[in-house]
């Protein structure tokens, strides 16, 4: 049984993810208001797109980080451009490529520091340096941090620490405190991808 104050959480959650799922694939997506709006599915040229210079990114391996970046975060032959606190000054303008990956990961590792071994960390992680590929991987993500919260019960939102994710303040807050803020950070960079897609519509190459 879900616990009573997790419902309207989950509920909340499920909603951004296919809402931010829908928009990134098509056919069509819910407006907001019931109806729906004609969507085609994100390319490869939008995943990538960098509206402004020195954008951070998802690249290459083999080809570096990018501006202020100090290394490519992730596994495999793609990573997502970072550096240790603190990080550069203004905040680089990051691409959706960029910040899919970066909610990919969150959710994926949150779900292992919650019910899995609570052992990855983000050298485990792979980055996917294509459209499809990326969205694929996102759902699967929401899908594990879903399946996470299913286990938990009401003693478990009020514990202290009880998520291990070791990027976040997780060790200091409630864990109900911990899900409200994954919702924030899904319909927060949702959106900013919602708009990056429009942008790129209106004439981003």
């Amino acid at each position: 049984m879900i616990p009573p104050r997790l419902a309207p959480l989950l509920d909340q959650f499920d909603f951004a993810c296919e809402r931010l799922s829908s928009r990134m694939t098509g056919p069509v997506m819910d407006s907001g208001d019931g109806t729906d709006t004609r969507v085609g599915p994100m390319t490869d040229a939008e995943y990538f797109w960098e509206p402004v210079p020195d954008c951070w990114s998802v690249r290459r391996r083999a080809d570096g980080p990018g501006s202020r970046a100090t290394h490519l975060a992730g596994q495999g032959d793609w990573g997502r451009d970072a550096a240790p606190y603190p990080h550069p000054w203004p905040p680089p303008f990051t691409t959706v490529a960029w910040r899919l990956s970066h909610l990919t990961e969150m959710l994926t590792l949150r779900a292992d520091h919650t019910a899995g071994d609570r052992t990855l960390t983000r050298d485990d992680h792979p980055v996917v340096g294509d459209a499809v590929g990326a969205v694929d991987a996102f759902d699967a993500a929401a899908g594990a941090w879903r399946k996470a919260l299913l286990s938990v019960d009401d003693a478990a939102l009020d514990t202290v620490g009880y998520c291990t994710y070791p990027h976040g303040s997780d060790a200091e807050e409630p864990f109900i405190d911990i899900v409200w803020w994954v919702n924030q950070e899904v319909l927060h960079h949702g959106a900013e991808i919602a708009v990056l897609r429009d942008l790129h519509r209106q004439g981003g190459t």
